[in-house]
């Protein structure tokens, strides 16, 4: 059989074409019992529980309001931002549990945690959470202090006389 094949042709020939159509399976929403979708948000020292389900747009950090437990507006746009990009602001309801780091770092991880929860609960979110760059943790973390330094990188003053 080998014998006969002589140029690509003759391959073409003896060779048959086989199509594999690759099946790419739609993302399915992951919700429990009640109906809710939950992720990990972290972000420096702070990590973020969230749950979110259909609401009106309630959100509750540690059993507090939004408005209470983030007074400041920066840390409360912060909270909204997963929202405003996929559109549905005032749709869900959040419940948050944050423990760890600072204000700034719990706003952080409760906007990561809110973006993984919303992309698992209706996963045609995720194209424009993923493109607004808030479902990638931020990794950025406080570098440790040195030996023989007065903080990270800071030396201590330098006295000539």
């Amino acid at each position: 059989m080998s014998d006969d094949i002589k140029t690509l042709d003759d391959l073409k020939e003896v060779v048959e074409v086989v199509v594999v159509e690759e099946v790419v399976a739609p993302r399915e929403p992951v919700r429990d019992e009640l109906g809710r979708s939950y992720a990990t948000g972290k972000r420096k020292d702070a990590v973020a529980r969230v749950w979110i389900k259909p609401g009106s747009g309630k959100v509750t950090v540690n059993g507090k309001p939004m408005a209470e437990y983030f007074a400041r507006p920066v840390l409360q746009m912060i909270l909204r931002q997963p929202f405003e990009v996929a559109g549905v602001t005032g749709e869900f309801d959040v419940m948050a549990t944050v423990k760890g780091g600072g204000l700034s770092g719990q706003a952080g991880a409760v906007k990561h945690g809110i973006s993984k929860a919303l992309q698992l609960f209706e996963p045609s979110l995720r194209a424009p959470l993923k493109a607004a760059g808030f479902l990638t943790r931020d990794s950025r973390v406080v570098e440790r202090k040195k030996y023989g330094k007065r903080k990270a990188r800071r030396s201590f003053q330098f006295s000539k006389r």
